[in-house]
């Protein structure tokens, strides 16, 4: 599956986030704001360039089963995780 995050389809509940063009020493403090903006149902689309395993085990750690994670792509330079708030 190809989505191209410079080009988002905005469904109803599907946000897109791209992180890419955020300052690195921003991005954590975006990320948990916009998670912490959701509603239950709706999603972040979050589109890096690397694989950010060590934010997973942060969100997973402040979270917890709050935030569903689910890789849509895991593509060199484009690795796509849809981000469900469930409660």
């Amino acid at each position: 599956m190809t989505h191209d995050c410079s080009h988002p389809v905005v469904d109803a509940g599907l946000y897109p986030f791209d992180a890419r063009g955020i300052a690195k020493r921003f991005r954590h403090a975006a990320i948990f704001g916009a998670l912490d903006a959701l509603e239950p149902g709706e999603t972040m689309r979050f589109c890096n360039d690397h694989d950010p395993l060590p934010l997973l085990n942060q969100i997973n750690g402040y979270f917890g089963p709050r935030v569903q994670i689910n890789y849509v792509s895991r593509a060199p330079g484009e690795v796509i995780i849809d981000f469900l708030v469930t409660q």
